[in-house]
This record gives C-alpha cells, sequence and structure tokens, in this order.
C-alpha cells in the first residue's frame, strides 16, 4: 500500500512537473482598476492614458450624437481596434495581485498614492466600459450658458421650479413657492454666495418673489408688461415684469383671484385678449380682457373688490357643451392651451383628444382623438357621480360592519384586497383600449412658424396638424416620452424624459441632438438669443440659437486655451465605507470608532448601508412611496443623524446627500 501512495506522489510530481509555465493565450478584457500604492508586487509598465483636448473628437456640425444619460460626466466612445493603449490582462497577472500590499512601504506614507494606467479592451465588439475624458467643454453638446446649475436635491425641498418662460429681458421661473426672474444683463455675474438659499449660491443673481402656492404654468402679457402665473391652489397671479434692480426683495403680486376648484395647468392669452385658462376635470374657463383691464386700473387698496370684479365675468366653456348632462369633451385634465392668433382659434390638448374653439365666438369647432379622427363621443358626467355615488355607499356599508362587527385580520385583508382588485377593474373597464393607447398620450404641445401645430406622444412621436385639425405627418426621432416644445424662427426644439434636445425644422426633419441634463426636460423657452431648458432637478441652461454651428468649434477652442483662468485641480482623498447593520442601530461609540478614527485626514466620506430595514410590509411600502417621489423611513433619518453626529455635522463635515432605496441607504459627506 504504501509503494503505490509513493509511486502515486511520484506521478503527481512529474504531471505538475510537466505543465509549461507559459501563460494561455492573451485575454482582451473589460475592467478598470486603481492601484493602491505604486511599489505593488506586480508592476504596470504600460503607457498612461494621457487625456488632452487633441484626442477629442469632433461632433459634427449637424448633429450631436449622444446617447449617454450623464450629464457633468464627459464620455467618450470606444474604438473596435486594438491599439498600443488597449491594455491586457492575462492569467498569470492576477487583479488582485496588482491590487497587493507592497510589505516593504510604510502604511503610513500617502506620497506613494498613484492610480493605474487606465485599460480597456476591445473584446470584439464595443466596449463596455468609457474612459472619463477631461476636457473643458462638453465634447458631443455646444457650449451652453450655465444660468443656474444643478442644485443639490436635499436644497430644493419646497423651492423646485417646475416652469419657465422668457420675456424681452428676463427669464422668470415659477417654483414650488411663488416664483422668481433672472435678467438676461447679469446671466455672466458671479452668483450672490451665502446671500441666497444653500443650492442657489453659483446661479446668477436672482430676485423672488413671496411665498405663494407652487406655480404650475406661466404667460408672459408684453401688452401690459405683466406675468401672469397658475397655482395649484387654483388662482391666477399677474406679476410685474418691470422691477428696479435695487427693489426689497422678496416683491409682491398683483392682481390674483380665484379661477378654478383644483389646480390651474394651463393659461394662454387669445387673439382678443381674453385669458384662457384649463383646470382639473377638462374644465376650461374664458376671463374677458374687459373685466381684466378694470381690475388692473383698480387701487392697491381696492383689491379685493378687483379680485371679486374678475371672478364673476367667467366663461365656463365646458358647461355650454353640455346638454343634459352629455359633454362633448373630455373629462381628463388639462394638458396645455395653445392660442392660433392668426386663424383666431385656441387648442386645447388632453391626454387622448383635443378640442378646437374659436377664439371670437367661444364655439366649440371641433373634437378629434391623437389618430386625427372626428370624436362624436360624449361624457356622461352622470355616470361618474353615479359610479362616486357607488363607491360612497360601499364606503357607508363597510363602515357600518365595521361598528358592528371587526371579523378579524384576515376578513380585513380580504375586504381590502377585495377592494382594491374592484377598484382596478372599474378604472380598467372605464373606457375601451384605454391601457392600448397610454403610450400616445398628449404631453405637449406648440404652435410653429408656418402654422401647423406640432404634438409630443409619451412614446416619442410627433405630430403634426394643420390649422384645422387635420393630421399631417408624423415622426419619430427618439424613443423615449415627449416633455415639452419650444418654436424659434423655423426651428422647433423638444424636449425629451431622457434629458435629450433636439432640433427639427418645420417639415419635420432632424436638424441636431444632443444631451442636455441628466434629468428629464420639462420646459424650454426662447430669449436673448438663447434656448433655455429646465430640467427637473432645477438646473437651467441656455444653448445658442445658431447650435449647432462653426460657432461651437471657436467656442470650445476659446475656452480651453483659457482653461487655467476659470478651471483648478484639487486632490481630495476620500473614506468609502459599508455595513450590513442586519436591522439593527449602532452605538455611538461603534461609529466613532468605525469613522471617527480616520475622517480628520480625508475630505469627503460616502457610507453604505445595507438591511437598514427588511420586511414585506416595508420593501412594498418604500416601492409605493418612490412612485410618488418619497424616499426615506425614520429608521433611515436616525442612521444619517447618528453617522452626522459621529462626523461632527455642521462643522467638519455636511451632509451633500443621501438616497435610500429599500434598505440599502447611501449617504455622502
Amino acid at each position: 500500500m504504501d509503494e503505490h501512495n509513493i509511486q502515486d506522489d511520484d506521478k503527481d510530481r512529474e504531471a505538475l512537473a510537466g505543465l509549461s509555465s507559459v501563460p494561455p493565450p492573451q485575454r482582451k478584457m473589460h475592467s478598470y482598476s486603481q492601484q493602491l500604492r505604486a511599489n505593488s508586487a506586480h508592476k504596470r509598465h504600460h503607457q498612461v492614458r494621457k487625456h488632452s483636448l487633441d484626442d477629442i473628437p469632433k461632433p459634427s456640425d449637424h448633429y450631436y450624437n449622444n446617447e449617454d444619460s450623464s450629464d457633468d460626466d464627459i464620455f467618450a466612445r470606444n474604438s473596435n481596434n486594438a491599439s498600443g493603449e488597449d491594455y491586457i490582462i492575462t492569467h498569470s497577472q492576477r487583479l488582485d495581485q496588482n491590487l497587493s500590499l507592497d510589505s516593504g512601504c510604510p502604511p503610513d506614507d500617502s506620497r506613494n498614492f498613484q492610480p493605474l494606467p487606465e485599460f480597456i479592451g476591445a473584446g470584439g465588439t464595443n466596449g463596455i466600459f468609457k474612459v472619463p475624458m477631461r476636457a473643458t467643454v462638453h465634447p458631443r453638446r455646444p457650449p451652453c450658458l450655465e444660468l443656474r446649475p444643478h442644485p443639490l436635491r436635499e436644497t430644493q425641498v419646497g423651492k423646485f421650479l417646475r416652469n419657465i418662460a422668457c420675456t424681452d429681458k428676463q427669464l422668470w421661473a415659477g417654483q414650488e413657492s411663488g416664483v422668481r426672474f433672472w435678467r438676461f444683463q447679469d446671466a455672466y455675474q458671479p452668483g450672490l454666495g451665502t446671500k441666497v438659499r444653500r443650492g442657489d449660491e453659483d446661479a446668477a443673481p436672482f430676485q423672488e418673489s413671496g411665498n405663494t402656492a407652487p406655480t404650475i404654468c406661466l404667460l408672459v402679457d408684453s401688452a401690459n408688461r405683466l406675468v401672469w402665473s397658475g397655482h395649484k391652489d387654483g388662482k391666477i397671479r399677474s406679476w410685474k415684469m418691470d422691477h428696479a434692480a435695487d427693489e426689497p426683495s422678496p416683491f409682491k403680486e398683483g392682481l390674483s383671484w380665484q379661477a378654478h376648484r383644483g389646480s390651474v395647468l394651463s393659461i394662454v392669452m387669445s387673439s382678443y385678449g381674453d385669458l384662457w385658462s384649463g383646470g382639473e376635470g377638462g374644465v376650461i374657463k374664458i376671463w374677458p380682457w374687459e373685466s381684466i383691464e378694470k381690475s388692473l386700473s383698480l387701487r392697491p387698496e381696492e383689491k379685493h373688490m378687483a379680485a371679486l370684479l374678475v371672478e364673476r365675468s367667467f366663461i365656463d366653456l365646458r358647461s355650454q357643451v353640455t346638454v343634459n348632462g352629455n359633454c362633448s369633451i373630455s373629462s381628463s385634465d388639462i394638458k396645455c392651451l395653445v392660442s392660433d392668433r392668426v386663424r383666431a382659434k385656441v387648442w386645447c390638448a388632453q391626454p387622448l383628444s383635443f378640442s378646437l374653439w374659436d377664439a371670437r365666438t367661444k364655439e366649440l369647432l371641433k373634437v378629434f382623438n391623437i389618430e386625427g379622427q372626428t370624436e362624436n363621443r360624449v361624457d356622461m358626467p352622470s355616470s361618474d357621480q353615479g359610479g362616486a355615488v357607488e363607491d360612497e355607499m360601499k364606503v357607508k356599508f363597510v363602515s357600518s360592519s365595521k361598528k358592528e362587527k371587526s371579523g378579524g385580520f384576515l376578513q380585513r385583508s380580504r375586504n381590502a384586497i377585495m377592494g382594491a382588485a374592484d377598484a382596478v377593474r372599474r378604472v380598467a373597464t372605464r373606457g375601451a383600449g384605454a391601457f392600448a393607447e397610454d403610450n400616445k398620450r398628449t404631453e405637449a404641445l406648440v404652435l410653429a412658424a408656418d402654422g401647423t401645430i406640432w404634438s409630443g406622444c409619451t412614446n416619442g412621436l410627433l405630430v403634426q396638424w394643420d390649422g384645422s385639425g387635420v393630421r399631417l405627418q408624423d415622426v419619430s426621432h427618439h424613443p423615449c416620452a415627449v416633455q415639452c416644445f419650444c418654436a424659434f424662427g423655423a426651428r422647433i426644439y423638444v424636449g425629451y424624459v431622457s434629458g435629450m434636445v433636439q432640433v427639427m425644422d418645420l417639415e419635420g426633419n432632424l436638424v441636431a441632438g444632443w444631451m442636455a441634463h441628466n434629468g428629464p426636460v420639462i420646459k424650454l423657452a426662447a430669449g436673448d438669443g438663447y434656448i433655455f431648458s429646465l430640467a427637473t432637478h432645477g438646473g437651467i441652461r441656455g444653448w445658442s440659437i445658431s447650435s449647432p454651428g462653426p460657432i461651437d468649434s471657436l467656442l470650445r477652442t476659446d475656452l480651453a486655451e483659457k482653461e487655467p483662468i476659470y478651471s483648478r485641480q484639487d486632490n481630495v482623498r476620500m473614506l468609502v465605507g459599508t455595513w450590513n447593520v442586519g436591522q439593527g442601530r449602532a452605538s455611538q461609540e461603534a461609529l466613532m470608532s468605525w469613522l471617527g478614527s480616520v475622517v480628520s485626514d480625508v475630505g469627503i466620506v460616502v457610507v453604505g448601508l445595507q438591511e437598514v430595514e427588511m420586511g414585506a410590509g416595508f420593501l412594498a411600502m418604500s416601492a409605493a412611496k418612490e412612485t410618488v417621489g418619497l424616499e426615506g423611513s425614520s429608521i433611515g433619518h436616525w442612521w444619517l443623524d447618528t453617522i452626522g453626529k459621529a462626523l461632527d455635522e455642521n462643522t467638519t463635515f455636511e451632509r451633500m446627500g443621501s438616497r435610500q432605496l429599500a434598505g440599502l441607504l447611501v449617504s455622502l459627506w
């Protein structure tokens, strides 16, 4: 037995000795790494990739082909051809060996820290990683005016911008607590710094109104030097355009009145000077100019009388086209109103239908759907009322049954599930094909210079209509939902939910396109030679009306030459830590021992926590919150506060942002 074992051992040694030391064929891999110390066990001697403006591919003057959703990070597309800059890892070069520490280097010596050369392989197809490019201007979009840089989300609570509109000298913005405006002459002035709310330190100087209900829509009335705003509380307010630069802020509103029971979703001025407003439930009201003019002429102390005068003068168009409880227009919310002043018509867009009105006689001319087919269908509010009565009876019945007998937890759960299923059934059967047409819902409407109307849908479809509501053509240049339009001269600008901005001619041909923001573009406005774009995060950028063109290359070259004037490089050390807390809570001493001992040597701290809170109920609630834009939990806030105490928040560190996705919590300090 021993001899057999010895023979087997000898055979194994011979087999191992016979293995070739030559590494297998080289394989190209997609990877990045960062070396912890320069004198690692296995050093790399490849050429370091250098980034310069000379290596940046020059974009076409006609189209900025950019499908990357990044905003401030600049990336370049990878090439399929392997070159001297393609770095290769073989099986003999393990990544963990490259990241190992040299025992000969003292642990407290940080001067030898430097990054590994960046490497990328083709792998037979397009590379999946993209090397960041260091450049003064984004190489795949025109140079822009940063009127308001992207603010941190935490700084915008209660101040999110929702709309913009341009006058001849100002850019107005509607926010969740009023309105504000920038003067074009101050667009290149430095920000106000600590004199303004956090998040606006780097924005161009602006003036702000007093607090009001959230502003939903804006309308510029150049003839009367006024800006009209529609608000969530159902009021319409007016603001003077002409404000002195030294006028104290916040400035006050002018004429205001209660226009709708719900939110004012859209306002427009007709060719006859009447103010049209659209609200929830398909309600359209007209406010005659005669009453508005008389109210504006009253003294400030007669403000209450002026409001009453306008409130009592409205014309309810929905009631005019309702006969025996049957209405000719949909009961869906009004998406937008557009005034065709040449033909004296007003377009009203709802999610799945359009209505065309005569601006002089206030008569309904036509109702048609998104396919261009004339609709003879009528809305029956009585059925909705019947449904409401039915729901009320169910509520009363459930309430009475609860009083009589609770029925236990299982019975109450069954009742809740049955009620939810019944509600889904009623919504699904409300209209035939409602869900099938959901991806064709109208989101935006604009009047072009040639008199045609363009509408944008949630599936990215752009539809062109003539002045009478006849569908001419439809085009699609981007698969994402359309959010807004802006017409200027012979061009039509389109903003998408992906952050893309595209430029079309009057025939619908694509002229240019670029990634304007890293979030949805919710509004576009033209003024002072720029097309201003507003993103959901509150950032505002101005794009020259001459872009794309030769001026872009000149600006890019000029900015590159002057880079040392307006840019600087800083070396920042970061501490990144993760912890699976297992639904527990740490003591202050544990956090101090984890973070407090090393934070004195770093400038940025990133903390990631796992399993902050678990359970099916919590996960379901988190998913529900995310659908309405809410996030976080009480336990998550407890962790943020506790980590802030360990980091000496507001003295040594400041919380820059945090995100919680169910049980995962990431914070940056």
